[in-house]
């Protein structure tokens, strides 16, 4: 189970962990890229730690939205990656390959679209 520190600027870093179940209090402040489900327990462990910003895979999206709920939750940037685009729980796939599906409005705000390469979107929420 892969949870790393990718990059840092100023006090801000991004974390890639393959599962968010991993989010704990050192992660508060930082931007986290989990390749979890967006679903409502995703967004059950994101919303215990005050983080910057957060993303997931979308899963296919599911009955109801399920996969893509925990964005509706959150009140900072939360995002998801397209299911199409890059492996559920592989964080390091998704990295490399995730393009945004879905994002909720704090995401939209900061500037995020969707169509936008993961790495870049969080790159510029890095540089804010």
């Amino acid at each position: 189970m892969i949870k790393r520190v990718l990059a840092e600027s100023g006090a801000r870093k991004v974390i890639l962990m393959d599962s968010i179940s991993h989010v704990d209090a050192a992660d508060a402040g930082h931007i986290v890229v989990s390749a979890s489900h967006g679903g409502a327990s995703s967004g059950e462990y994101a919303s215990r730690h005050k983080l910057a910003a957060v993303f997931f895979n979308d899963a296919g999206v599911g009955k109801d939205n399920a996969g893509i709920a925990a964005l509706g939750m959150l009140k900072v940037p939360a995002g998801t990656v397209s299911h199409l685009s890059a492996r559920i729980g592989d964080v390091e796939d998704m990295w490399q390959h995730g393009v945004l599906s879905h994002l909720n409005a704090s995401a939209l705000d900061s500037g995020l679209r969707q169509g936008d390469r993961l790495r870049e979107a969080v790159g510029r929420l890095l540089s804010t």
